[in-house]
């Protein structure tokens, strides 16, 4: 049986800093970028070399702004799934075009950066690596998600969405297994903005960063999901919850979209010098709705 692909509902063009790239909302939520304009903007399209190993290669090859043998060691398995698969979907004008999840510039841009870092370009690479920076500032003060919200109009149909819905398609009615959420990268960044010391190995944490990943993560996911984690997670008799929130939300889409804004919230963590410029940032990238408080402190989780 073949696969239904995904049409576009919503059309735009991304323009950061002069950089313009076509993007689209599919009917299934993904948002995604056309797989040639961001070879364009990082500014690495490829060579005859890379076409000829494309042609004789029978399995899937990476994109050709990443299929240098010196970035290899710099990019992570989820995000090498992620360029090895790209997403064919139909265009509004009816033609079958290729792009990626809006989600990997992001890390596309931090692999260059990580690998000049290392020292491990070569002097033309590095010209890339100065695109990779202007699309980090770029998306970093905005969101590439909320970028191509914006772009493609799909924000007003999104904003209207029916509360009920979302926490239906958000909200687990079972509780999950337990499964690693957050990344050790999201804790690193929070103690380094805050100047606390951080240990990977010890699980003692303030209890200020409970608040503030509610605040970051949580209350940030869609509207109302963590007034209805509030609502059904249990507490014990010294009122902690009783387990953490992430186990309530849905596999298909709750923890997807976490991962996500988790992707999104590290970015701009790594992007700013503390705590204050983080979340100023935070505040215009990806805004609470209707809440006008800048830190709601009256709950634990973590």
């Amino acid at each position: 049986m073949v696969k239904k692909l995904p049409k576009a509902i919503y059309q735009g063009e991304l323009d950061i800093v002069d950089l313009k790239m076509p993007c689209a909302v599919l009917d299934d939520g993904t948002r995604v970028l056309r797989e040639r304009s961001v070879a364009t903007a990082i500014g690495r399209k490829g060579g005859g070399a890379y076409w000829q190993r494309k042609k004789a290669q029978s399995g899937a090859l990476l994109p050709e702004y990443v299929s240098a043998k010196n970035l290899e060691p710099f990019i992570d398995a989820e995000t090498r799934e992620m360029l090895l698969n790209p997403i064919s979907y139909k265009a509004k004008s009816g033609n079958i075009v290729q792009g990626i999840n809006a989600t990997l510039l992001p890390k596309i841009c931090d692999i260059w950066l990580k690998a000049r870092e290392s020292g491990a370009l070569s002097e033309s690479q590095l010209k890339t690596t100065k695109k990779a920076e202007i699309l980090m500032r770029g998306f970093a003060h905005i969101g590439i998600i909320a970028l191509v919200d914006e772009a493609t109009g799909y924000q007003e149909v999104r904003d209207r969405l029916a509360l009920q819905k979302i926490l239906e398609q958000y909200i687990a009615k079972e509780l999950q297994p337990w499964t690693k959420r957050f990344p050790d990268e999201f804790y690193a960044q929070m103690f380094r903005l805050r100047s606390w010391q951080y240990s990977p190995l010890s699980v003692r944490r303030p209890s200020l960063v409970g608040k503030l990943t509610n605040d970051v993560v949580y209350a940030r996911l869609v509207p109302g999901v963590l007034d209805e984690l509030r609502r059904i997670t249990p507490r014990d008799e010294k009122g902690h919850l009783k387990y953490h929130y992430h186990r309530r939300l849905t596999a298909d889409v709750g923890h997807p979209k976490l991962a996500q804004h988790l992707a999104g919230v590290i970015t701009l963590m790594k992007a700013s010098p503390n705590w204050n410029r983080f979340y100023r940032l935070l505040q215009r990238a990806l805004p609470k709705r209707g809440d006008t408080m800048l830190l709601p402190l009256d709950d634990e989780e973590e």
